[in-house]
């Protein structure tokens, strides 16, 4: 028996089941909206915290010719696990490093400055083979990313002289929208524009890139004038609207691919006026009964939900009452005896009736991304429809 088969039949505190099937439908679905591009499923932060391996696996099989991460040790961790034959792009990167493990393993890095290009092509010489290198243009979102003007020419104009050199190989130009989640913002044509701009200037001067993109999820989804030769999906790809204002996951065609649920430790009566939890900002109204779920905040629960996060137990929707601890919370269950062990969900693709992860970013005042992407280590990872 799998390790995974071994989990799905074991009894368990917790569980965050994963289905692929789910993950590769989402891409084939995305690859739709974008006909005229490939496609990158960015794995970054253990794939949105659904697991790095395994739904880059997916991705791949779903139709990703690329894959994406934001740190180099996590573009490292795919290659060891023998995902090969496949373009592998990393952008976050401080000085020091490892970009000669990331030449050897023949990944994409990003460059946003000449400290970077430095670097690079140091690793470069000591390697003995040039590094595929791409450019990233800051185009307004003012996070990392070569300034337009004087920074960006000094910036093409030197790597191309690397390239001259062989030590390195532009291999792509992009940039990141900062507002592409709210269609019609005046940024959206701004960046789209300088972006333009920018790529014109890099190729008038040589520069041959294999990709250029600037397309994140909502892009993707929204802003075909974007989609240029590759897009990028992130959170998309796990079947999560990347803007809630303009559409459910439904609504663009897409399946949230993590559901997670835990067994109730304790089911109790309670007599009316009692306190729950910490500071006792929820007391009951009444008899009741009270559900106890062994998930906390160390688990990626947000406490900010605290009396607001909902959970469907017995059929149905229940809140959380009082404070989310480190390990626990209750849930009201009204006199409710769904008895020990029974399953409390506290997010799914919502087919069941169960919340979503974005009934969570509601309570939490946060977005879905951070609901799925914090759920920790102690929840095991469960994956369904592994196999095609």
């Amino acid at each position: 028996m799998t390790e995974t088969a071994a989990l799905r039949t074991a009894p368990l505190r917790a569980r965050a089941e994963i289905d692929l099937a789910a993950l590769r439908a989402n891409v084939r679905t995305l690859r739709a909206h974008a006909p005229g591009a490939a496609l990158m499923a960015v794995v970054k932060s253990d794939a949105y915290g659904h697991g790095a391996v395994p739904c880059a696996r997916a991705a791949i099989e779903g139709g990703a010719g690329w894959l994406g991460t934001a740190t180099p040790e996590e573009a490292l961790v795919l290659r060891a696990a023998g995902l090969h034959g496949v373009r592998i792009m990393c952008w976050l990167w401080t000085p020091g490093g490892p970009w000669r493990e990331a030449i050897e393993a023949d990944l994409d890095v990003s460059l946003s400055g000449m400290w970077a290009l430095r670097e690079v092509t140091e690793a470069a010489r000591q390697a003995g083979a040039p590094a595929r290198v791409q450019l990233k243009a800051d185009t307004g979102l003012g996070r990392n990313g070569c300034q337009p003007g004087e920074d960006w020419a000094e910036l093409v104009r030197e790597a191309l002289r690397a390239e001259a050199d062989g030590l390195v190989r532009i291999t792509g130009l992009w940039s990141h929208f900062a507002c592409a989640d709210e269609p019609g913002h005046p940024s959206i044509a701004a960046q789209l524009s300088l972006f333009r701009e920018m790529v014109t200037y890099a190729e008038a001067r040589g520069v041959r890139p294999e990709v250029r993109h600037i397309a994140n999820s909502p892009a993707t989804l929204t802003v075909p004038d974007s989609h240029f030769d590759l897009v990028r999906t992130g959170i998309a790809t796990y079947g999560i609207s990347p803007s809630p204002e303009l559409g459910s996951s439904a609504d663009f065609g897409l399946r949230p691919v993590m559901t997670l649920s835990a067994s109730l430790a304790l089911v109790k009566h309670v007599p009316g006026g009692h306190g729950v939890s910490y500071g006792h900002h929820y007391v009951t109204p009444g008899d009741t009964t009270l559900g106890l779920v062994p998930l906390g905040y160390a688990d990626g629960i947000p406490r900010h939900a605290s009396g607001a996060g909902p959970v469907l137990v017995g059929g149905k929707w229940r809140t959380v009452a009082g404070r989310i601890a480190m390990d626990q919370f209750v849930v009201d269950l009204g006199g409710d005896e769904p008895g020990t062990g029974a399953e409390a969900v506290l997010f799914g693709p919502g087919d069941r009736g169960e919340p979503t992860a974005e009934d969570w970013a509601q309570a939490a005042g946060t977005i879905a991304y951070e609901i799925v992407t914090r759920i920790g280590t102690r929840v095991p990872r469960v994956y369904r429809n592994a196999s095609r």
